[in-house]
């Protein structure tokens, strides 16, 4: 697909260079190497954002009153507990 839309940035003359030899070691132009660059990062970034869960705020409230709060012994898990450090003490 034909790009139709334009973009441009200003950078120092070393970055200018850095990306100019960048681009000449991989043989793709200058735009190229840096709209692909761009491009790559643009995706990591959304892909983090879309790895955020979000909540309504009462519920988010509600699960860190719950995840605080102290619950009553278990007994299972007590034993579980004693079980796996008798069993690290052992290793």
């Amino acid at each position: 697909m034909a790009a139709t839309s334009r973009l441009e940035v200003r950078v120092r003359a070393d970055s200018k260079a850095r990306l100019e030899l960048a681009a000449a070691l991989e043989h793709v132009g200058v735009s190229d190497f840096v709209r692909s660059a761009a491009e790559a990062r643009a995706d990591e970034v959304l892909r983090e954002h879309d790895a955020t869960t979000r909540v309504p705020a009462g519920f988010f409230d509600d699960l860190m009153s719950a995840l605080e709060a102290v619950g009553s012994p278990n007994p299972a898990l007590a034993e579980a507990a004693s079980r796996a450090r008798r069993l690290v003490t052992q290793r």
